[in-house]
């Protein structure tokens, strides 16, 4: 097992308390890190289990829309909060204290060309994420839910 693999777990830990003070301080700690890029909390549920998670993400604002990157550090496989968001879409975000439901879709290839560099421009270590990998990183859109 890579030394890459065997940091997930440490990770996995980190971020779930990251989550929760986000949470307990609505939004005013974790939101935010002088000299990082702006984290928002995704709750989504398990495309197997059914179980609810929430998993502290960076994200770009594109608009009305908020764009994340599925890139797991350059890891060979996709995390799995991306995968749980194709099998079910319409999932609720925490930006700061606000909280939205919006419905996730994949960026398509133009979509992608756009926002690729956007992504970059938040944080400069996707491009090194990508090279990393043979898999292209997905960026999903989230839209705005009306209902």
């Amino acid at each position: 097992m890579s030394a890459a693999d065997r940091s997930w777990p440490v990770l996995n830990h980190l971020m779930k308390g990251h989550a929760i003070v986000y949470r307990a301080t609505g939004g005013r700690i974790g939101h935010r890190f002088p000299g990082s890029p702006p984290v928002l909390l995704l709750d989504h549920v398990g495309a197997k289990s059914g179980t609810r998670r929430t998993a502290p993400l960076v994200y770009v604002s594109d608009g009305d829309n908020i764009v994340l990157v599925a890139s797991k550090g350059g890891h060979p496989r996709h995390p799995a909060w991306f995968h749980n968001l194709r099998a079910n879409p319409d999932v609720t975000i925490q930006v700061g204290s606000e909280r939205r439901a919006v419905r996730a879709h994949v960026a398509d290839a133009n979509e992608r060309t756009r926002l690729w560099p956007k992504a970059v421009a938040t944080y400069s270590g996707y491009s090194g994420y990508q090279q990393r990998t043979q898999r292209e990183i997905p960026l999903v859109v989230l839209e705005p839910r009306t209902r």
